[in-house]
């Protein structure tokens, strides 16, 4: 008999006395070099050491070079099994909810990221906080509120940081202290450990459904009203350049994912981003992610970089998940050379300081261009500015939907078509006001109904279109 059979009949003898089929699950996972068992009883266990060394006993007894060779339903019930022998072994005191809570959280420390799971598992959660590994902050519907998760100590956390970097090919030490990533569901993920961050490790993630928000949810959230939908529905089917900008958590990404769901299947689309995190539903999407420098410090690949590449893919859309710095200048020139229909979001309070970050930032490349050369590019590139704000009290609204017209001597002249006017708060500290029509009707109308868009005649006509 070989070693790994008499592994298996050992540790299967142990967990089903009677001979049956019990731990036949046990012998795909199990390492034949580390099946015997430990210990006795130990009912006097603290439940955090308890779980520490079932944790600790459990890597030791699997043989990880097998898990991939097992699908992560099948890995997670074979490692549940294990788990459950060896909670009977160490200690069989338990009572049947702490049984279950800690083979729940040793199945998290195994194949999850810890004491995060259960966050990451609550929908209503936007934001996790860790500020340490003892302070874990959390936002529910735009409010923040400390929860009783905790991790063991610092190196607990560096050893959950490390996992998730890892996963998407980045990497943090003390040479590169600071990281952004992302998880599977597209959250997106920065930390920040020592010697930088001087209390023990930093993590904050933005949450990022798998499932995103539709067009239908944001009108259910009065994010926006119907008008104003039909109006963003329109510049995006007749390839009009659409610049998102707002503040940060104010709902930016979301957006974008929104209005790119009107992008016409059959074309070819190209998105550039820190972190992957837009989720579009065409087929035709090529998706590019910047990398950071390797140890040497060399192999990063920039935003710009990308941009000028995406140029030679043949692109008919290209969507920048955040334009912050010199490619400023390759977007707008993309924008004028027959990519129509791109999009872009940046960090800006106001559709006019939007304008403003671009002059910085293309001036932050190097570009000795005259002002009124970089706002003439600024205005034949931007057609439409959508500003998101976060209010107070955590409502997000689309609060202009601004038109970017043409230069008047150095000037770059908007008309504001939608506005979100705030009239107070509430007794909930949330504020609330109405969207309104300003009565303006935007110079573009004709390029819409060239491209077969036509919109209802009254549509621009000042009034209140809806109250909060």
């Amino acid at each position: 008999m070989s070693r790994l059979q008499q592994g298996i009949s050992k540790l299967n003898s142990l967990n089903n006395p009677t001979g049956g089929a019990g731990g036949a699950s046990i012998s795909r996972l199990a390492n034949p070099n580390s099946l015997t068992t430990g210990g006795g009883g130990g009912g006097g266990k603290n439940y955090d050491d308890l779980k520490r060394q079932i944790h600790s006993k459990l890597v030791d007894r699997l043989d990880f070079t097998r898990v991939k060779d097992l699908s992560s339903d099948a890995m997670r019930r074979d490692i549940r099994r294990v788990i459950e022998h060896l909670c009977d072994t160490e200690n069989p005191l338990l009572n049947r909810i702490e049984r279950e809570k800690l083979i729940e959280e040793v199945l998290d420390e195994t194949l999850g990221l810890g004491p995060l799971e259960i966050l990451l598992k609550d929908p209503s959660i936007s934001d996790i906080l860790v500020n340490g590994p003892h302070k874990v902050y959390v936002e529910r519907r735009g409010k923040l509120e400390k929860t009783e998760v905790k991790f063991r100590d610092n190196d607990h956390l560096l050893q959950i940081i490390d996992r998730i970097v890892s996963k998407v090919g980045r990497r943090v030490d003390e040479t590169s202290p600071m990281v952004d990533a992302r998880l599977q569901d597209g959250s997106r993920v920065n930390a920040v450990i020592p010697p930088i961050a001087l209390d023990g490790a930093s993590l904050s993630i933005r949450r990022f459904g798998s499932n995103p928000l539709k067009l239908e949810d944001l009108l259910n959230y009065k994010a926006f009203t119907p008008e104003m939908a039909m109006l963003m529905e329109a510049c995006i089917k007749a390839r009009l350049n659409v610049l998102i900008s707002g503040g940060t958590g104010c709902g930016k990404t979301t957006l974008l994912n929104t209005l790119s769901s009107f992008i016409p299947g059959d074309e070819r689309v190209v998105t550039i981003e820190d972190a992957a995190e837009l989720q579009l539903q065409q087929d035709h999407v090529v998706r590019l992610e910047t990398r950071p420098p390797n140890i040497e410090g060399k192999g990063a690949v920039s935003t710009r970089d990308c941009v000028r590449n995406a140029l030679r893919m043949r692109p008919e859309r290209i969507i920048i998940g955040e334009v912050r710095g010199s490619e400023a200048l390759d977007m707008l020139q993309a924008m004028n050379t027959g990519h129509g229909g791109s999009l872009a979001t940046l960090h800006a309070n106001t559709p006019r300081e939007a304008l403003t970050r671009l002059e910085t930032m293309i001036m932050m490349g190097g570009f000795e261009l005259p002002i009124k050369a970089m706002r003439q590019q600024i205005a034949s590139a931007i057609d439409l500015i959508i500003q998101a704000n976060r209010l107070q009290g955590g409502p997000r609204k689309v609060t202009h939907i601004t038109e970017v017209m043409n230069m008047e001597q150095d000037i770059i002249i908007m008309q504001e078509v939608f506005r979100h006017k705030q009239i107070g708060i509430d007794q909930n500290g949330r504020a609330y006001g109405q969207f309104e029509a300003t009565g303006v009707r935007p110079t573009f109308i004709n390029r819409l109904e060239s491209k077969g868009v036509k919109l209802p005649a009254n549509m621009f006509a000042e009034r209140v279109l809806m109250r909060d």
